[in-house]
């Protein structure tokens, strides 16, 4: 095994059982690997000039993350600040049904938002309708929705965008939504069950006033990273690979809507140092010398599923875009649910961690959420079993 990916395990033991410095650990790791790569590895022969040229490369990347994590965050505080979570209590059920229809709303948004700002409002609702009591458990199955809602859809997640980029249709990561549904009533029921027991829902008993202008603040940011997301990848699909064109334009909403309702900057140191820990863990991933992947076949797409929970998605994709010839709707179920299995697996198990620092913890993380694995399982399996694979 070459010592890069030695490093890199390293690194994520020590994310895991030092999740109160996860940030030190993940920022270390990635000056350990990249003077490797430097002294011994992949970019030994160009030097400091190689290693440039590799951060230019994935500068588009890491811009695109960091602006879409910050710009989210803002974007769940307008949510919380319009007391729509506040009033949601007295639209659920009050039992362990609520639960499961949150979580169902958090899925269904993700396919037509970024799965980033589907775990954040997701989160959000929950400490208003739980009353801050949220166990890790509930909260790896926010993750978990968020992730499956995104995976069959190409604007709701990374990977799925950069499938489509790539010139794959729409269409051909639609079936993911098959594995997708099956994970979600694996999650979803138990998840909603075990918070039941520790933080049920509690309707209030005076009205809440809703501040609408704040929830069209908050639809007008979505619409906006929608639009960019969809017009830059039909109209100029090299723009997205030359600009954060997402970022961007979620940022510019804030700044414009800001006229109207002013952000709560407060949030953005804690969201920020989220944004840098996840950037320094897709970076140290993008410095493995991981130059091609297995045969294509349905083993190796399971297999990568599993490495994603511990493995950022982004180079996998595009690892097997270069490669050709997967099932492109079970690789976006693979690569996107995956990442649940473990906090720091994907970005918007990240972004939660920042709102709910007990989330962190890998053991709680992996003995709360065990629902999530046997979801990924679970759901895999039907996706081949019903429709095969389909190169």
């Amino acid at each position: 095994m070459p010592v890069a990916f030695v490093l890199f395990g390293v690194t994520l033991i020590g994310v895991a059982l030092l999740h109160r410095r996860a940030l030190s650990v993940a920022l270390i790791g990635l000056l350990v690997i990249a003077l490797h790569a430097l002294t011994f590895g992949t970019l030994a022969p160009q030097g400091v000039a190689g290693l440039s040229n590799h951060l230019r490369h994935e500068g588009v990347t890491i811009a695109n993350l960091f602006l879409l994590l910050t710009g989210f965050a803002l974007l769940a505080r307008h949510v919380e600040e319009s007391k729509v979570p506040d009033a949601a209590p007295n639209v659920l059920p009050d039992s362990w049904v609520g639960g499961v229809l949150l979580l169902v709303g958090v899925f269904v948004l993700s396919a037509f938002l970024d799965n980033i700002a589907a775990a954040l409002i997701g989160g959000t609702m929950a400490r208003h309708v739980f009353r801050g009591k949220v166990g890790v458990g509930y909260l790896a199955a926010i993750v978990a929705a968020s992730n499956a809602g995104g995976a069959g859809s190409v604007v709701g997640d990374t990977t799925t965008t950069m499938i489509w980029i790539s010139g794959v249709s729409p269409l051909e990561v639609l079936h993911a939504y098959v594995a997708s549904g099956v994970a979600l009533l694996i999650v979803a029921v138990p998840a909603s069950l075990f918070q039941q027991r520790i933080g049920p829902i509690i309707k209030h008993t005076t009205g809440v006033k809703v501040v609408w202008t704040r929830i069209a603040v908050a639809g007008f940011i979505l619409v906006a990273a929608v639009f960019a997301n969809v017009l830059a990848n039909l109209y100029a699909p090299s723009l997205s690979s030359d600009a954060p064109v997402i970022g961007l334009a979620v940022w510019g909403a804030i700044l414009v809507a800001g006229v109207w309702h002013a952000p709560d900057l407060s949030v953005l140191p804690s969201a920020a140092k989220g944004a840098v820990f996840l950037l320094a863990l897709v970076l140290c991933a993008s410095l493995m010398p991981l130059e091609a992947l297995p045969d294509p076949s349905w083993q190796t797409t399971f297999a990568l599923g599993a490495i994603s929970s511990v493995f950022d998605n982004i180079p996998l994709t595009s690892l097997a875009l270069h490669q050709g010839g997967y099932d492109w709707g079970m690789l976006a179920f693979a690569v996107g649910y995956g990442g649940s299995m473990l906090w720091f697996g994907s970005s918007a198990g990240v972004a939660l961690a920042g709102m709910y620092p007990q989330a962190k913890s890998a053991v709680a993380w992996v003995r709360e959420g065990w629902f999530v694995p046997v979801g990924y399982v679970a759901g895999f399996f039907a996706l081949l079993g019903i429709l095969g694979w389909q190169a």
